[in-house]
C-alpha cells in the first residue's frame, strides 16, 4: 500500500527523486501518466494491467476517451541508481510542475504534485466534507 507525503524537487534535467518506500512497491520498472487534478498517477505494473484491462473492456463510444487521457502521454520509467526518473516535458507541462513536487500514496497508486497546488487542494478539504463521505462508507 502507497502511503505517505514526501517533499521533492524537480532538478534541470526533469528528473525526481521516488521516494525509497514507494519505489519497493512500485517495483523495478512503473508507469506516470496524467492524473486527475491536474496531477500525475504514479501505479505499479500490476495496477496499469488492471487500469487498461478495465478501459479495454468498455464500449469503444465510452472508452476513446479515456484511452487517449491515461495512455497517450504515459511513460514507463525504471528508477536510476539514485532512485531518480525522468518525467518527460508533456507530463510536466500537464501537472505544471516546476520544482517543489509532493509524491503523495494514494493507496494504490502515488500521485505527483505541484507543492503549492496540493497545498491549495488541502486547504478546499474540510473535516465536514470528510466526514460525509465517511458516513456514505458506514465509516
Amino acid at each position: 500500500m502507497l502511503i505517505g507525503e514526501y517533499q521533492h524537487n524537480i532538478d534541470v534535467k526533469g528528473r525526481i527523486i521516488v521516494p525509497a518506500k514507494f519505489r519497493e512497491d512500485l517495483g523495478d520498472k512503473f508507469y506516470v501518466t496524467k492524473g486527475l487534478d491536474n496531477c500525475l498517477f504514479v501505479l505499479s505494473p500490476s495496477e496499469w494491467d488492471k487500469l487498461q484491462e478495465k478501459i479495454m473492456a468498455m464500449p469503444m463510444s465510452k472508452a476513446k476517451g479515456l484511452q487517449r487521457f491515461f495512455f497517450a502521454g504515459a511513460v514507463e520509467v525504471e528508477p536510476d541508481k539514485q532512485g531518480r526518473i525522468l518525467l518527460p516535458q508533456n507530463l510536466r507541462d500537464y501537472a505544471q510542475l516546476a520544482k517543489d513536487v509532493v509524491f503523495i500514496g494514494a493507496s494504490k497508486r502515488a500521485e505527483i504534485w505541484d507543492a503549492g497546488r496540493w497545498n491549495a487542494f488541502n486547504d478546499t478539504l474540510t473535516e465536514d466534507s470528510v466526514a460525509a463521505v465517511m458516513d456514505e462508507l458506514s465509516l
